[in-house]
């Protein structure tokens, strides 16, 4: 195995601010494209993400079974409106793809104003905000629209008009896959099946792209493998289609919601205490920042797919303000305001450091444990360098070498010891160098 990846090789040269502007432009880029479950929407979106990052695009047939669920038909829209008697478009699918419900079916007839009621979705306590909304297996047409908007239709007759298709297609989703010095896998997922919505997800999108293109660059000790998928299905249907693969998935992080201004909250894997929920947690901790650690639970976003009985894989969920807990959640106002560069790329950042500690936490044994082996006689205060705290290397050595007997990693020593896991990793280095330490295999958290 090659020298260790310090947090400082995996940032090395990364301007959060810089890279945050870079995902901003990709958001304000694909915000404007319809995305759904299907259809081409995602498409496009998947294209230009590919101009970023290396993308495998897979199509999986409608009728196609995937466990319990079916792939629908697929789902595209040329436009949607209704009129007013004068002809004039009072909900308009040009103006905001908010304002169709996604996976309409397609209609075009006239309606009175209490029909077209029974098709309108409004939030009645944020009157000029308009919702999203979804029927995806369920055959239904509607509007989402403002309360002031709906409040302003008089008692007429409307032309509603769906210019859409649902009919036998594919699911696409993109992969990404990152060959490393071993075949044991991170997986690193978002979900893009959202339209004009920027912090959930193109936020996501957006992190996962740029932090794709940094890796592919790199040696690293895992292999890396990047899914761009619509949600739920997408997760089911590569489950699916890769359920043996998913023995060499050791650490996994699904990300969405990364770019407004709240502070980083990680949810962990099923399995609660997984190497991925500590390093997180380690990262966050040391960074001094505000942050959340939450629990599991079985809703949210695809780690429930992930951490489903069948599979429970160490898969936790990285974002900010959890979804639901911000009003603009799911509407309107989740728009290319709310998203901040400045939260992207520190999210960016973080994400990197967490990467840095997954591909560094490793274990050793120590070559010789009947008391402190003699340092000084071979160099090894020498090989610290001026630039370096010596007491602290110091001690690093010294907990390195105590707590090195194949159970303990380098994390769990550096949360023993309260030495940062980096400059742990470097004294492991020395000490492996001048033959003190062996590398173990690892070993389940």
């Amino acid at each position: 195995m090659g020298p260790s990846m310090q947090m400082s090789d995996l940032r090395q040269g990364l301007q959060p601010e810089e890279a945050g502007n870079d995902m901003y432009r990709m958001i304000s880029e694909l915000y404007p494209l319809c995305r759904s479950l299907t259809g081409d929407g995602v498409r496009r979106t998947l294209a230009s993400v590919a101009r970023v990052v290396p993308l495998d695009m897979h199509e999986v047939p409608s009728g196609t079974q995937v466990f319990d669920w079916t792939i629908p038909n697929e789902w595209n829209v040329r436009d949607a409106w209704v009129k007013d008697r004068q002809g004039r478009r009072v909900i308009d699918f040009q103006v905001s793809n908010l304002h169709l419900l996604s996976y309409s079916v397609p209609i075009h007839r006239r309606v009175t104003l209490t029909e077209l009621k029974e098709h309108l979705f409004t939030l009645p306590d944020r009157p000029d905000w308009i919702p999203y909304r979804t029927s995806y297996y369920t055959d239904n047409w509607g509007f989402c629209l403002s309360q002031r908007q709906m409040e302003a239709l008089e008692d007429d007759e409307y032309e509603v008009c769906i210019d859409a298709t649902l009919e036998p297609g594919h699911l696409t989703y993109g992969e990404c896959y990152l060959p490393g010095q071993t075949q044991d896998e991170v997986l690193l997922t978002t979900h893009i099946c959202h339209p004009s919505l920027a912090n959930d997800n193109l936020s996501g999108i957006s992190l996962l792209a740029w932090l794709g293109a940094r890796l592919s660059g790199l040696s690293l000790r895992y292999s890396y493998r990047l899914l761009f998928i619509p949600g739920t299905l997408g997760s089911i249907t590569w489950l699916a289609r890769n359920e043996a693969a998913t023995a060499r998935i050791k650490h996994g992080i699904v990300l969405s919601g990364v770019g407004d201004p709240g502070p980083l909250t990680y949810k962990r894997s099923r399995q609660g205490a997984a190497d991925i929920d500590r390093c997180v947690a380690y990262v966050l901790g040391a960074a001094g920042d505000d942050h959340a650690i939450i629990d599991f639970t079985p809703y949210g976003y695809d780690e429930r797919q992930f951490c489903s009985p069948g599979f429970d894989l160490p898969v936790g969920r990285l974002g900010r303000t959890p979804h639901g807990e911000y009003p603009e959640y799911h509407t309107s106002a989740d728009d290319l305001e709310f998203v901040r560069p400045q939260a992207l790329g520190d999210s960016l950042a973080k994400l990197l450091d967490v990467l840095a500690v997954v591909e560094d936490n490793r274990r050793f044994r120590n070559l010789k444990p009947m008391c402190e082996p003699q340092l000084g006689r071979r160099g090894l205060y020498r090989a610290i360098g001026a630039t370096i705290d010596h007491q602290s290397v110091e001690l690093g050595f010294l907990w390195m070498l105590n707590l090195s007997d194949g159970d303990h990693s380098v994390l769990d020593i550096a949360r023993r010891s309260g030495l940062s896991f980096e400059m742990l990793v470097r004294a492991a280095d020395l000490l492996l160098t001048h033959g003190l330490l062996e590398e173990v295999g690892d070993k389940a958290a």
